[in-house]
């Protein structure tokens, strides 16, 4: 039986809902006496943090909508008056419910009296962190669930201003502005000013991300490329940048070119997951290709698979492709009095080839939102196939650009009659073969995330693979930077931090191993990982 509390806070809801969809389903519900389904949709307002919002598309507060969006909007327009901010460019995504989102946006921020720009289009997220600082707009909106399935949409705030002592330069919001934004949008108005009067953004917006993007590349090749987009909205940017760096045009993998919010060809549209890359290492066989790339559906995120003498096929770790990027631009030597980064839970390794080549490193933790406010930043990576290569271009990772210079790399390698997979291990052989993997949990209830976690810090296994555990620490009370997590480090040189997803329900074990060879590395990281997976289960 719905309380009558519960009917109260639905029929406000219903009143000052702007989506007639939405209104008209939760009128029905309430009808029906459909009690789970709007206990569902009123377990409290879908939360705002780091990452802005990211949920399932569905109505009342604790879904992504139409409501829960504008009261957003309104909450970052008051912050944006609370800190004398006036100009905000909105970009978007192909997903369900997108451009309405980004419409509502709009004509909120415009009603609140700021200058407001709008992308008419579906655009990468690579171009709208660019347009922040070209526009010279103090906030970026960009409407996109990046990999998330299909059922999710979500809304990342980007700052271009400075705020306290934080330089963002068109990066993501970090705490305490988070916290401030949540807690104004408990106390916006319900049904906030609109106006139409804001500005579309001019087209020469994206020819200028594309030809500065396309500059990064002094060696063009003709190599065969195979290039998926997985349904999202990379595929035209990224062909506009290899043809303008004068590349050859990428294979493009058809089934997945074009943008689809439904994600058919994969139900978690993530390079990362099994089987995503099938498909276009499939096409990489049947075309004889060099090399396989691929985006994320917002194009942020890179993926990339090479292939051995044998023509086996096999996806590069995040790990692999950051350190290619990094030894090959730390070695193009226009990096001195500049800084290299990479996240906590990311290999070791970037850090000894930074100390060899005396270039600043450091380390920070997870997100780009972190890695991208490295003072003299040049080049940051996380394992979870983000890059920036270009931080002057966009500060915040970036598949297209990163893409470019994986292309090039491997053309230049080609030329030598070398490839990705010899570089790789000239690095193992220099600084030891640093191997990662992961072990990713999916959870429908967040709250066994914790449990698990709790466990495990409470009770860590006293060794893995006959290696004896040396010291373990809780990240949440870490002297340099605190997080939620645990690490664990080993004997021979293994270290295990286990911690939460940022962006989806998952607990995410990261597994590092150092050895004298490739073959040693690989046999004890699946020992690792075969003895940790008991442990989690």
């Amino acid at each position: 039986m719905i309380s009558d509390q519960l009917r109260r806070e639905v029929q406000d809801w219903i009143k000052n809902d702007p989506d007639p969809v939405t209104a008209e389903q939760l009128s029905k519900w309430l009808s029906e006496g459909n009690e789970l389904e709007l206990n569902r949709c009123f377990s409290g307002f879908l939360q705002f943090g780091t990452a802005g919002l990211r949920g399932p598309i569905s109505p009342g507060p604790s879904g992504m909508n139409r409501a829960v969006v504008s009261r957003t909007a309104t909450a970052i327009a008051s912050f944006m008056k609370e800190n004398n901010l006036t100009t905000v460019v909105i970009g978007r995504d192909a997903r369900h419910r997108s451009a309405d989102f980004a419409k509502d946006s709009a004509e909120i921020f415009a009603g609140a009296g700021m200058k407001t720009y709008l992308f008419s289009q579906e655009i990468p997220t690579p171009v709208l962190a660019f347009s922040v600082n070209k526009l010279n707009a103090n906030v970026g909106i960009m409407v996109t669930a990046s990999h998330n399935p299909a059922t999710d949409n979500g809304y990342k705030v980007y700052l271009g201003a400075s705020i306290g002592s934080v330089q963002y330069r068109g990066s993501q919001i970090i705490s305490p502005i988070d916290k401030e934004i949540s807690d104004l949008i408990m106390k916006v108005e319900l049904a906030p000013t609109r106006s139409s009067n804001y500005e579309i953004v001019k087209e020469e917006i994206i020819s200028d991300y594309i030809l500065a993007t396309a500059k990064l590349a002094t060696t063009p090749n003709n190599l065969k490329i195979v290039y998926t987009a997985l349904h999202g909205v990379g595929m035209k940017t990224l062909v506009s940048v290899f043809e303008k760096a004068k590349f050859s045009k990428p294979i493009l993998v058809s089934e997945q070119a074009l943008p689809d919010p439904n994600f058919p060809t994969t139900p978690f549209p993530n390079p990362e997951e099994n089987g995503v890359m099938d498909l276009a290492i499939e096409y990489a066989k049947k075309y004889e290709a060099d090399l396989v790339i691929a985006n994320d559906p917002d194009a942020d995120r890179c993926a990339v698979a090479i292939s051995d003498e044998s023509k086996n096929w096999r996806m590069l770790r995040g790990d692999e492709v950051g350190i290619i990027l990094g030894k090959y631009l730390i070695e193009g030597g226009k990096l001195n009095g500049k800084s290299v980064a990479n996240s906590l839970v990311s290999s070791t390794l970037l850090s000894k080839i930074a100390k060899k080549h005396g270039i600043r490193f450091e380390e920070t933790l997870t997100g780009f939102k972190w890695i991208s406010k490295v003072s003299n930043l040049a080049y940051g990576y996380e394992e979870a196939i983000g890059y920036c290569v270009a931080p002057e271009i966009v500060n915040d990772k970036d598949g297209i650009s990163a893409a470019l210079l994986i292309a090039q790399l491997a053309g230049e390698l080609k030329e030598k009659s070398s490839s990705l997979s010899d570089y790789l291990q000239i690095i193992g052989e220099e600084f030891g073969f640093h191997e990662t993997d992961q072990i990713s949990i999916r959870f429908a209830d967040i709250n066994e995330i914790d449990t698990l976690l709790s466990k495990i810090k409470n009770n860590p296994p006293d060794q893995l693979a006959g290696l004896a555990l040396e010291t373990v620490e809780d990240l949440s009370k870490a002297k340099k930077m605190q997080t939620t997590g645990i690490c664990m480090k080993y004997q021979n040189n293994v270290r295990v931090i286990v911690r939460p997803s940022g962006t989806e329900p998952k607990l995410k074990c990261y597994i590092e191993v150092v050895c004298d060879t490739k073959k040693e590395a690989t046999s004890l990281i699946s020992q690792i990982k075969q003895a940790l997976t008991k442990v989690l289960s």
